[in-house]
């Protein structure tokens, strides 16, 4: 079996790792179960760009159990799990392209590792596999059953694709389930990023006044958060209803270039690029802490950063020092990648069982549809996302009412009035 990673010996401590993960992944479990018995994915090859991480791992053998042929590679060079890669490969016997730190060139070189074993159904964190099979490898596209996306900036951009006629599979845009983004993007983004902070600075938040540039459901996560340890918090947003959201949920917005003199701490959680600049770095206080947690590292602009920089040293392993003509210093956390995969250990795995059960059932919605899907984005079928719950609620015990005939009768009528 091929693979690369960056030490097998690393394996037992990733299985203890993925096995204490697979102890909050309750529905997955379940699916996993139905998937050993029905074998869905039978035969089916599926390449995945995913954080390798442990509980991806734990997809992964749901997908195999399934009886598909999977392949991995990471989708941010900062966010692998060396451990837990090792435990894929030497205990799930699943082939991992990934080596947290690898280089650009080991990067795509990973990637087209992935698309080499010519996989029917892609999964995609970041929506690389995608561009790949619309760029490089165009006839290969036409191989493809389809495809579902995990992230924001993912599906920010199959939807582009969409609109400009030239996407060549359908995808499901699994971000959009309902099950995923009101969990995984605002109570994991939040937790996670706000973890993965904290561990690389060491900072007490309360009184620190904290710039989140963009209030999606990420972002209001991380708001959540750090309102709720004290810091005081001020949103960035370009969209009026979002800033208006905000506003009336307690939290000072204002632009960028206005709160570049009065924040402690900058986290961009955006999907664009170049979110922070020049003219924002030139006015911020000294000692300012900037951070993304979006998932491409474009949100700031390091160029301008360094354009402005007389000198660069790390000061804490997450931390570099940005010292600049002026004599003022800046702070950057995680190279500027996902603060949360790379200064922490991403999201808990319990809000992650949600996101891979979607995941997971979104590659059988593919492999038993495709022949009849477009090419096109699809939502995850709502069936699905209400099947996720309800497995989600009886895993944690939890009961709840059900409408009577004659509920569903009012419901369901225009007649009956007041």
């Amino acid at each position: 079996m091929k693979y690369d990673i960056k030490d097998i010996k690393l394996a037992r401590k990733g299985l203890d790792r993925v096995l204490w993960a697979e102890r909050q992944m309750d529905v997955l479990r379940l699916i996993r179960g139905r998937f050993s018995r029905e074998k869905p994915l039978r035969g089916v090859c599926i390449g995945a760009c995913l954080h390798i991480t442990a509980e991806t791992a734990n997809l992964a053998r749901t997908l195999k159990s399934g009886g598909a042929e999977v392949f991995l590679c990471a989708s941010n060079p900062l966010s692998t799990q060396d451990d837990a890669a090792a435990a894929i490969v030497k205990y799930f016997k699943i082939p991992v392209f990934a080596v947290r730190g690898e280089d650009p060139r080991s990067y795509y070189k990973h990637i087209e590792e992935v698309l080499a074993r010519r996989p029917k159904i892609t999964i995609d964190d970041g929506a690389d596999l995608i561009s790949f099979l619309h760029g490089t490898r165009k006839k290969q596209a036409k191989e493809i059953w389809g495809s579902a996306e995990e992230t924001t900036t993912g599906v920010m951009r199959i939807r582009s694709m969409e609109r400009a006629g030239v996407l060549q599979f359908p995808v499901v845009a699994v971000n959009e389930a309902r099950t995923k983004y009101l969990f995984d993007n605002r109570y994991g983004t939040g937790q996670s990023t706000i973890d993965g902070l904290i561990r690389a600075t060491g900072f007490l938040l309360a009184g620190k006044t904290l710039v989140i540039c963009g209030y999606g459901w990420c972002g209001r996560g991380v708001a959540l958060r750090a309102k709720g340890m004290g810091a005081e918090v001020i949103i960035i947003e370009v969209d009026s209803l979002r800033a208006l959201e905000a506003k009336i949920e307690g939290y000072k917005v204002m632009p960028i270039a206005e709160a570049a003199g009065r924040g402690d701490i900058f986290i961009t959680l955006t999907g664009d690029k170049s979110v922070i600049r020049g003219e924002h770095f030139k006015k911020m206080k000294d000692g300012a802490v900037i951070a993304n947690a979006g998932h491409f590292d474009v949100e700031l602009n390091l160029l301008d950063l360094r354009k402005m920089t007389k000198r660069v040293r790390a000061v804490r392993e997450f931390v570099d020092e940005f010292t600049l003509r002026s004599g003022k210093k800046i702070y950057l956390l995680a190279k500027g990648r996902l603060l949360n995969l790379t200064a922490a250990e991403g999201h808990p795995a319990s809000v992650m069982d949600m996101s891979f059960s979607n995941q997971a059932l979104s590659a059988e919605f593919i492999a038993k549809n495709w022949k009849k899907l477009e090419k096109r984005v699809y939502t995850v079928p709502e069936k699905i996302d209400e099947a996720i719950a309800e497995m989600k609620l009886k895993t944690m015990g939890v009961t709840i009412d059900k409408l009577t005939p004659e509920q569903k009768d009012y419901l369901a009528s225009w007649q009956a009035g007041t």
